[in-house]
């Protein structure tokens, strides 16, 4: 049965890798400029910056998909993180308060610093979800019972609301609606090469960081008593894992803006799919995180530039209820 079971999931980890190859590479083919696989080859062995096709290839739909994937990959694993960590199969980074008070930071950095660099975009955006994020879950966590996953929703809705609320006001007295409209709806069309040298990097570590500490993880999933009893420093685990993902939805909120929902959908999913082994569970969050959002910014480009936040939604909110209807379970 064991070896079944390992076959079956590295089945579904090579059959996940070739579909976001898949869709990366129809990604690349279609749009504005519909562009054949041959383009893409020579575009990519021997780039000619005359050749209009080549620009389009090289400066814009490339480092736009690994910008997407790349923000797949962080929301959904810290989803999948912030779910096992408290417990909750509701959270989400948008719902704790993490995008929220990334975007926060941002609208601070905007109307002070509005030539800001990628680098310290990626700095506050981190700052920013630490504040979300541990007021959050200092109101969410009970001396007796540990996290409380109605008291974290209801304390995200509240939190992220007041933040929410703060960005607006900023945007208004330092006139960023531009800034922040665009942060809000969620899009990566103005990825670039040089920011993806930063973000890149940063996220391989943090998303490394989490896997090795895959098998505490799935200790502490299944309770802290159990955890303190097999010798495990449940503090330790709970603070590191909760810092990768909060660097992981700054970063995401960063490059993207606010993308709810990515981090709910995609940890039930994969759960469904491997169970619930975090040494399974983290690098199909990654892949199927990547495929999401790479599809939904695909579809928001053909549909002319839609907010590819919005487009999540209508998949996301509808099973957010469903998910409350069942007691967040799926069965």
């Amino acid at each position: 049965m064991m070896k079944k079971g390992r076959l079956n999931y590295i089945t579904t980890l090579i059959l996940s890798i070739c579909l976001l190859l898949v869709v990366f590479l129809v990604s690349i083919l279609y749009g504005e400029a519909n562009i054949n696989v041959s383009t893409i080859v020579e575009a990519i062995l021997h780039y000619n910056p005359k050749i209009e096709q080549h620009n389009i290839i090289d400066e814009i739909r490339i480092p736009r998909n690994i910008g997407a994937i790349l923000v797949g990959i962080s929301l959904a694993t810290a989803g999948a993180v912030i779910q096992g960590v408290t417990k909750n199969s509701l959270a989400d980074p948008s719902l704790i308060g993490l995008n929220s008070g990334a975007a926060f930071m941002l609208a601070l950095t905007f109307a002070f610093y509005p030539t800001a660099p990628f680098l310290m975009l990626m700095f506050s955006g981190f700052i920013g979800a630490l504040l979300g994020g541990v007021i959050v879950l200092m109101i969410g966590r009970s001396r007796s019972d540990g996290f409380n996953p109605m008291r974290i929703i209801l304390a995200g809705a509240a939190i992220s609301a007041m933040l929410t609320a703060l960005s607006q006001g900023i945007a208004l007295i330092f006139k960023l609606n531009q800034s922040i409209t665009f942060w809000s709806a969620g899009g990566v069309s103005g990825t670039t090469w040089p920011q993806l040298l930063w973000a890149g990097p940063v996220v391989l570590i943090s998303l490394s960081i989490i896997l090795g500490m895959s098998k505490q993880l799935t200790i502490l999933n299944l309770g802290e008593s159990l955890a303190r009893g097999l010798g495990q420093n449940v503090a330790l685990i709970r603070g590191v894992t909760l810092v990768m993902a909060m660097i992981l939805a700054g970063i995401a909120v960063a490059m993207v803006g606010q993308v709810a929902f990515v981090g709910l959908l995609v940890p039930h999913i994969v759960r469904y799919l491997v169970g619930t082994d975090y040494a399974r569970v983290i690098p199909m969050c990654a892949i199927c995180g990547g495929i999401l959002v790479l599809i939904a910014d695909t579809l928001a480009r053909m549909l002319g530039e839609a907010p590819m936040g919005a487009l999540i939604s209508f998949i996301g909110v509808p099973y957010f209820l469903f998910l409350v209807k069942r007691g967040g379970r799926l069965s």
